[in-house]
């Protein structure tokens, strides 16, 4: 049962992604990708609500935590986990793990797409 509320949350998260995301072209800011940045940062702000209210209250079902945090916001952005992460790391005054986290997660990220990019133009 637990994958259908996984499965339904990411059949409304993927097009919300899209959706809101080709709203938001590149060029308007010169090449800044202002859809993706768009959608990650409105991620991290729906996962700060989501999981600080549910820390908060403790009225965030497992359920509801498949469909919206696991389901929706994993298929919308999963930056939105990043963030909350890295977050949750300074709340647990945890500031240079955090920092270490991100910037680590930053730099590995992008190293591995170029990796990527690298890989498959050499094989082209």
């Amino acid at each position: 049962m637990s994958y259908l509320y996984i499965v339904l949350g990411a059949a409304i998260g993927a097009p919300l992604r899209y959706y809101v995301g080709s709203h938001f072209r590149p060029g308007i800011i010169g090449n800044f990708p202002l859809g993706t940045f768009v959608v990650n940062v409105s991620g991290c702000f729906l996962i700060g609500l989501l999981l600080e209210y549910a820390t908060q209250r403790g009225s965030l079902s497992r359920e509801a935590r498949l469909l919206l945090v696991t389901g929706f916001l994993g298929s919308y952005t999963t930056f939105s986990a990043f963030g909350w992460e890295t977050y949750d790391l300074f709340k647990l005054s945890q500031p240079l793990t955090a920092a270490l986290y991100a910037g680590l997660s930053v730099a590995a990220g992008v190293l591995a797409v170029w990796l990527a990019a690298a890989l498959v133009r050499s094989l082209i």
